[in-house]
């Protein structure tokens, strides 16, 4: 899309086409299931006197007559709804446009997700809108339902007819209906759904953007198979965190064959799966792996807003579920925190002689004598110091048996705790049931305000709201500032694959500890340096050709500093660069040897899509084998560095395990943190990738024993 093409999508032409006073039907016709949904939707919203059908025969359709052209309407219209098979449809643009409408809702298939000839179809009607001055969501989409205001422009039938916090976007138009059902089965009150489609002018970022203004939406959710527009999405991802609204994501793709099915049914090129989870984290994104879950962590998101504090505190009826509970925490890293001195004395003095004061608290049958249990133990539980949300397990009815629900006095007990609570709380189903009137007759008796469908499904959403109430709470990297100066080469000198001596260089200007070595090219020379070293050292192939030295015999690790030990050395691995080829004639590094200690990579590739990625890595040779990672978008600072190293499996070594000293984390999270300051310098033209492999640890000594650089190859430039 063009510079020009992106200053027509504003704040205004998105509320002008999200909140439309009227609509064109263009296409209609009682032949075309999309039309006669579409205009039963509009009638039954009560906007059929706003509703104008164009049909190019003028034909009497769904019992009301038609224009044949948009231009024969004769009354302002915000958006044309465009049902024309895809060879008309430029025409269809040209004439809404004459009338002086400026959005449309382009329904065809057969464009971008069609192959070559599609993507060719599909950039014509993007220039022929552009140059209209139209915008248009779509094409091969369903359209878009305003519930907040009542205006559904839209093909997808079941609309519901309350309005609810929550925004649904998706980029599947055959999944909505789905999604509808179960959003109402949970009781997710909707705000919005847009359908996406292709999305060959508005985003999923353009409409994120739109929603984080909107007063009505709390929460958005999302299900899409590729991220368009990436800038537009950062940007607006990032607008939602500030705004307190979570953003929860269903991104089809994460296995070969899915990528393969999202290419072919969108013509989207999905990216490397875990570039994609490390910048929806680095965003603030809840990433999530169903429809169920997407709908419920949005609702919970939207109904709990953001948490104090990440700790949840479980009231339960049934011991069974709290050990449910319990278990679907540990496996999916939910914090249920030890409760307070101060909390567990005042939940003794509640509790029976024989129930157990801990969290999940099962606050056993007396509560069934005695109902002030429940209220007495969400208040206190509420009031604990490490718990940011309650959540109460109990069961509600959703089967009207044409009398008043007999367990409504618990369900009182409890709405009594929830509004005496310190902090936000949740009912919880002990199963995934719905929520129907009568549900929502007993919740409204009892002053229960939101209640989560299943135990999986609580934990994951408490969890899910609880690590975005964290991430948010402070402004990330890129928007606290840029980093920290960094020294870099001129741009004539990026440029190839860099020797490790000159890689060396580069990281110790930028202030990168670096262990010293001597470059040397002849046997007389590193007989020399290592006697200068005193004790056991490496003997390394210094060649720009050679980038896994390791691989082809380039290297030789405790080699005495005795001469002949030396020479010996020096001959081996100049001979296996000679035998590798490229590497003949190739200078060597002489260095002292690092025993002990931990051995991590940190790496900077440079991502076609989000720009350069930092990754950290446990096992410096064998970081391929242990594929024990974490990435993030850069800039990082020492904080989010130090996070990534805490996500790593192996990161029990760094805590001093099996007699090692135990890593300075701070000094070495302020190392990986200017690793990726000197790749931000660099610049996204110029740097395609930056190693330090392996970047050694021994308590408080950190140093750089291997680097890599390469650079883009520039046009015309030697490499």
């Amino acid at each position: 899309m063009t510079a020009g093409m992106a200053s027509q999508i504003t704040s205004e032409r998105l509320t002008s086409l999200f909140r439309p006073r009227s609509v064109a039907l263009v296409g209609a016709s009682d032949k075309s299931t999309f039309s006669l949904l579409a205009y039963r939707n509009l009638v039954e919203f009560g906007l059929g006197d706003r509703t104008y059908l164009v049909n190019r025969r003028g034909a009497t359709t769904h019992g009301r007559p038609t224009v044949t052209s948009c231009a024969h309407i004769g009354e302002p219209v915000d958006v044309a709804y465009l049902m024309v098979p895809q060879a008309g449809m430029l025409e269809a643009l040209r004439d809404a446009a004459e009338a002086g409408i400026r959005n449309a809702c382009v329904l065809s298939s057969g464009y971008a997700e069609a192959g070559d000839a599609g993507r060719a179809a599909q950039a014509e009607l993007v220039a022929h809108a552009a140059s209209l001055g139209m915008v248009l969501l779509g094409p091969n989409h369903l359209g878009f339902a305003n519930f907040t205001d009542g205006v559904p422009v839209c093909s997808v039938p079941g609309l519901p007819r309350q309005g609810g916090p929550v925004a649904l976007l998706s980029q599947s138009g055959a999944s909505s209906s789905a999604m509808l059902d179960f959003a109402s089965l949970a009781n997710v009150g909707l705000s919005y759904l847009v359908t996406l489609g292709n999305e060959a002018m508005i985003t999923a970022g353009h409409v994120l953007d739109f929603l984080v203004d909107d007063p009505g939406t709390r929460a958005v959710a999302v299900f899409m198979e590729t991220v368009r527009d990436p800038a537009v999405f950062r940007r607006a991802a990032r607008r939602a965190a500030a705004a307190g609204k979570a953003v929860v994501v269903l991104k089809a793709g994460s296995s070969a064959l899915s990528a393969r099915t999202a290419a072919a049914h969108t013509g989207a090129l999905v990216g490397d799966d875990r570039v994609i989870s490390s910048v929806f984290a680095d965003l603030g994104v809840i990433r999530v792996d169903s429809l169920e879950d997407m709908l419920i962590s949005a609702g919970a998101a939207a109904a709990l807003g953001r948490l104090d504090r990440p700790g949840i505190g479980i009231v339960s009826i049934s011991g069974g579920a709290c050990d449910i509970v319990a278990d679907r925490a540990e496996d999916i890293g939910a914090a249920l925190p030890e409760l307070a001195a101060p909390t567990r004395d005042a939940l003794a003095g509640i509790m029976p002689a024989y129930g157990t004061v801990q969290n999940p608290l099962d606050v056993t049958g007396a509560a069934v004598i005695d109902p002030t249990i429940f209220t007495r133990t969400i208040e206190v539980m509420s009031a604990d110091p490490s718990i940011g949300v309650v959540g109460v397990i109990n069961t509600l009815p959703w089967t009207d048996p044409g009398q008043p629900y007999h367990g409504q006095v618990f369900v009182d007990a409890i709405g009594a705790g929830m509004q005496a609570a310190s902090c936000p709380t949740a009912y919880i189903n002990q199963v995934m049931q719905p929520v129907t009137d009568y549900t929502r007759a007993s919740m409204e008796h009892g002053h229960v305000p939101y209640v989560l469908p299943g135990l999986r499904q609580a934990v994951v959403a408490l969890r899910n709201v609880a690590w975005w109430s964290e991430v948010t709470r402070t402004p990330p990297a890129a928007a606290a500032g840029r980093p920290a100066s960094v020294p870099v080469p001129a741009p004539g000198e990026r440029r190839g694959q860099w020797a490790e001596d000159a890689a060396r260089r580069l990281l110790s200007d930028a202030g990168i500890p670096v262990v010293p070595a001597c470059l040397v090219s002849s046997a007389d020379e590193a007989v020399k340096a290592a006697a200068g070293i005193g004790g056991p050292v490496a003997v390394k192939i210094a060649s720009a050709d050679i980038v896994h030295k390791t691989d082809i015999g380039g290297v030789r690790l405790n080699v005495p500093p005795d001469e002949s030990a030396v020479r010996e050395a020096y001959r081996a691995v100049t001979a296996a660069a000679a035998a590798a080829g490229p590497g003949a004639g190739a200078d060597v590094l002489i260095s002292p040897m690092r025993t002990g200690g931990t051995e991590l990579l940190v790496g900077v590739v440079r991502d076609s899509v989000w720009g350069p990625m930092l990754a950290v890595a446990i096992g410096g040779i064998f970081v391929e084998v242990l594929q024990d990672s974490a990435l993030a978008p850069l800039p990082v600072t020492s904080a989010q560095a130090r996070r990534m190293l805490g996500t790593l499996r192996g990161r029990a070594l760094l805590d001093g395990a099996r007699g090692r000293a135990p890593a300075d984390l701070s000094a070495l999270s302020a190392v990986i943190a200017r690793i990726g300051d000197l790749a931000v310098a660099l610049g996204d033209d110029h740097l395609e990738s930056l190693e330090v492999n392996p970047l050694w640890v021994d308590g408080a000594t950190i140093e750089a024993l291997d680097a890599a650089v390469t650079w883009t190859p520039t046009e015309g430039a030697p490499s």
